[in-house]
C-alpha cells in the first residue's frame, strides 16, 4: 500500500464518523422535511397520502410577506450590528495581556451559564412597563410615561443582538489571536494610516473568521421565534414562530414543512457563500501580504 493511498484511508476514518453523523441527522431529516412539504394535509393533523402542489400555493398567504422581510431585515441588522461589535471586541481580546485577555474571555463566556429561556425573560422583566429601566428613562425625560418598551420588532432586534454577540465574538477572537500583527506594524512603517491597516490588512487576514461569525449569528437569527414570542408580540412574528404555530397550534404538517424548507433555502445562500470564499481565502491573504510589503 503506497504513502497515498494510506493517507487517503485515514481520512477518510477520520471523516466517516462526521459524514455518517451528518447524513442521519442533517441530510435525511432535511430531505423528509422536503418531501413533507408537497404533501397534503389531514383533517386530524396528520400527512395526507399522495403528492400536491397545493402546500407551495398555500404559501401565497398576504400576511406572509410582511413576515418574510421582518424576519430578513430583523436578521441581516443583528448580524451587520454583531460583526460591527465583534471585530474591534476580538480584536482588543486577542492583542491585550494575558492575564487580561482570559478574564475578557470570561465575560464573554459567562451569559452562557444561563439558561436561554431565563435570559429572555429577564430582558422582559427589565424591559417591563414598571421596570427599573423604564422608571429610569421617565425620570430623564428620555420618554414618555405611556411609552412601551416592549412588543415591538427592535425590542426583538436587541434582545437578538444581545443574545448571538457572543457567537461573533468567539470566531474573531478565535481567528484575531492566530494573526500576524507584524503585517500591519509594516503596512504603517510603509505610511499605511492606522484605519487603513486595519480594513485592508487585519480584515482580510481574519475573513474565515469574520464569515464564520455571520453564519453564527444570521442562520439562528433568521430561525428565531423564542425571542419574538416574549417579548416582541404579535406584531413582532417571525418566520419561525409561523413554523411554530403551523406545527403545534394548527397542526398543519405539511404547511410547517413547506415554510421550513423556504427558510433551509434562505439559509444556503449564506452558506454557499462561505463556501466560495473558503477557497478564495488563500488568493486573500497573499493580497493583504502583498500590501503590506
Amino acid at each position: 500500500m503506497t504513502t497515498l493511498s494510506k493517507k487517503k484511508k485515514h481520512e477518510g476514518l477520520i471523516t466517516g464518523p462526521s459524514f455518517f453523523w451528518l447524513l442521519i441527522f442533517f441530510i435525511i431529516p432535511t430531505l423528509i422535511v422536503f418531501a413533507i412539504a408537497f404533501k397534503p394535509a389531514t383533517p386530524f393533523g396528520g400527512i395526507g397520502e399522495g403528492w400536491t402542489l397545493g402546500t407551495l400555493f398555500d404559501l401565497r398567504n398576504p400576511n406572509y410577506p410582511a413576515i418574510i422581510w421582518r424576519t430578513v431585515w430583523l436578521s441581516l441588522v443583528s448580524t451587520v450590528v454583531c460583526l460591527l461589535l465583534a471585530v474591534p471586541c476580538g480584536y482588543c481580546i486577542a492583542r491585550a495581556p494575558k492575564r487580561l485577555r482570559d478574564v475578557l474571555l470570561l465575560l464573554v463566556i459567562v451569559p452562557f451559564w444561563t439558561n436561554f429561556l431565563i435570559r429572555i425573560f429577564a430582558w422582559k422583566v427589565l424591559l417591563h412597563p414598571e421596570g427599573m429601566l423604564k422608571q429610569a428613562l421617565v425620570f430623564l425625560h428620555l420618554c414618555s410615561p405611556d411609552a412601551t418598551l416592549l412588543y415591538n420588532p427592535f425590542t426583538v432586534l436587541l434582545v437578538i443582538i444581545y443574545t448571538y454577540l457572543p457567537f461573533a465574538i468567539l470566531p474573531v477572537y478565535a481567528a484575531a489571536e492566530k494573526f500576524d500583527y507584524s503585517l500591519i506594524e509594516a503596512a504603517r512603517d510603509l505610511g499605511a494610516s492606522q484605519f487603513r491597516a486595519f480594513t485592508r490588512i487585519f480584515l482580510p487576514g481574519i475573513s474565515r473568521g469574520v464569515w464564520t461569525a455571520l453564519l453564527m449569528v444570521f442562520i439562528p437569527a433568521l430561525g428565531s421565534y423564542v425571542i419574538p414570542d416574549i417579548v416582541g408580540g404579535p406584531g413582532s412574528e417571525m418566520i419561525g414562530n409561523k413554523i411554530a404555530q403551523r406545527t403545534f397550534v394548527d397542526r398543519n404538517l405539511p404547511h410547517a414543512s413547506a415554510l421550513s424548507a423556504l427558510l433551509t433555502l434562505a439559509v444556503m445562500v449564506p452558506l454557499m457563500i462561505t463556501l466560495v470564499n473558503h477557497y478564495r481565502q488563500p488568493v486573500v491573504q497573499r493580497k493583504g501580504k502583498g500590501a503590506a510589503q
